[in-house]
């Protein structure tokens, strides 16, 4: 009734007065010159409730949301109809999952590790020769200049020797003077002892005298004059060898003197050779210049720095170890002293090999390079043309050695603590100790038995039970199915899948 009444002509249409209110319209009252009706022509009709506007609007709504569902409806049955008719695809059949991987057979050795560690060449004799007197510089060694190369023994820097050859004279002849001032003394002391001698025989025989006259003059035969002339003789005779005794004390004292201001003077024109001889600076081993600061006509003060070399055919090599390194080849059977190293120099996109040997370790321990400073001495032949103080070198140290141990690949090892083998085509896992390293390789105390196959390809999803084929293995069954292949088939690819 409601389509009827929406389709039927309406007597009465509905219009919008200038008021806003619905005025009903008859058919053919419309006005000409504007297109309303007139609303004087009709009288006023009913206005359409809000209740049958909201009834309306639903059951548009509702019938366009059926002829969706029914749109989309067809739609599904219609596709499945499609697929049911069409042709179904074969399903390929299943296979296990195998992983192709690398292994290797462990087998126990002993193995010594070659650490690699960075360092510097140092000379291992540096000096500073500086003038030993002050003086005007006369003349300097050619070659004396950076980098140059000298000789044990040539003379560097001359100074001016003038005021020594002086000093050196002075020296001689006040020495030769006390020399004959003593050749003096001694000549009078052998004559005083000549003279002691003479007068202790005078002596004795004025004694022998006196005696005598004495034993007279108890006979009566002699007077007491000649008994008091004696005895004055005898007198005399003994006060002149005291006499001659003091004097040999005071020339033996006076001898005594010179030999002493001798010796002195024998050192001071000693000292006054050597100060001629320190005019002449020479190179105390065969060396390099490494740096110079001395020029002819330059005046020199004593205890100035000339010149500094360093000795050549000799060359140590500084590096560092760290605490861990260190304390293990402390513990090792050859010790660190003694140890044998190789010094590689890379210059000029060529590897130079050293051989050299650890004789030292450094006076203290660096903390802020972090370990312990080591010196080696470079053994071989130098070329001192081109090695030289400061090179970076390469030093290569070997490790202690570890004994009945396994090395296994870095790949192989999983959390540092586990591998897995390959035990009839499952993987097993295996927690291992771990006792050192050997460049890209790891070396395994214990938890790897000799003969196993270690599995060293990583595998991301690794897990115990996982199915795995060796690449030999694998190899083998290819070339096992392409021979009992028939003429004219095709080889099926192999089931494994590579990692």
């Amino acid at each position: 009734m409601l389509q009827k009444e929406l389709n039927a002509p309406l007597r009465e249409r509905l219009m919008l007065t200038k008021n806003n209110e619905i005025q009903p319209v008859k058919d053919g009252a419309l006005d000409r010159a504007s297109g309303h009706a007139s609303v004087e022509e009709f009288g006023p009709v009913t206005k359409p409730s809000l209740g049958w506007r909201v009834l309306v609007g639903s059951l548009r709504g509702f019938l366009q949301i059926i002829l969706m569902v029914a749109v989309l409806t067809g739609a599904f049955f219609a596709m499945n109809k499609l697929i049911d008719s069409g042709e179904k695809p074969k399903r390929r059949p299943s296979f296990k999952t195998v992983y192709t991987v690398d292994t290797i057979i462990a087998k126990s050795a002993d193995f010594q590790p070659i650490m690699t560690v960075y360092g510097e060449t140092v000379a291992s004799r540096t000096v500073d020769l500086r003038a030993l007197v002050a003086g005007e510089v006369i003349s300097v060694h050619p070659d004396l200049r950076a980098g140059a190369k000298v000789k044990a023994g040539d003379a560097l820097v001359e100074i001016d020797h003038f005021n020594f050859e002086g000093a050196l004279r002075e020296a001689k002849a006040n020495r030769d003077e006390t020399r004959a001032k003593i050749a003096e003394f001694e000549a009078r002391i052998e004559s005083e002892k000549a003279k002691l001698i003479n007068l202790n025989d005078q002596l004795g025989f004025a004694e022998k005298d006196l005696v005598r006259i004495q034993s007279l003059r108890k006979g009566g035969t002699s007077t007491q004059k000649q008994v008091d002339d004696r005895m004055l003789i005898v007198s005399q005779r003994k006060q002149a060898a005291s006499q001659t005794k003091l004097n040999l004390v005071t020339e033996n004292a006076k001898l005594a003197q010179q030999q002493a201001a001798l010796e002195r003077l024998e050192w001071r024109t000693t000292q006054a050779e050597r100060k001629l001889k320190d005019t002449i600076l020479t190179a105390p081993f065969s060396g390099i210049v490494s740096s110079s600061n001395v020029d002819v006509g330059k005046l020199l003060g004593a205890n100035d720095v000339v010149v500094s070399i360093y000795q050549a055919d000799r060359m140590d090599v500084r590096f560092t170890l760290t605490d861990r390194r260190f304390g293990r080849i402390q513990t090792d059977e050859m010790g660190l002293i003694g140890r044998k190293v190789s010094v590689i120099w890379l210059v000029g996109g060529k590897e130079r090999v050293f051989p050299a040997v650890i004789d030292r370790i450094g006076a203290q321990i660096s903390a802020s390079k972090g370990g312990i400073e080591v010196f080696a001495t470079i053994t071989g032949k130098l070329d001192i043309a081109a090695v030289r103080p400061g090179a970076f070198v390469e030093v290569r140290v070997p490790d202690k050695i570890y004994k009945a141990h396994v090395r296994v690949p870095e790949s192989a090892v999983y959390n540092d603590d586990s591998v897995y083998i390959s035990v009839k085509g499952k993987l097993a896992k295996r927690a291992i100790a771990v006792s050192g390293y050997d460049g890209d390789f790891v070396l395994v105390s214990s938890g790897i038995a000799d003969g196993e196959e270690v599995l060293t390809t990583r595998i991301a999803e690794i897990s115990e039970g996982l199915a795995v084929v060796s690449e030999t293995e694998a190899k083998a069954r290819a070339l096992k199915r392409k021979n009992g292949k028939k003429p004219g088939m095709k080889a099926k690819n192999p089931a494994e899948k590579a990692s």
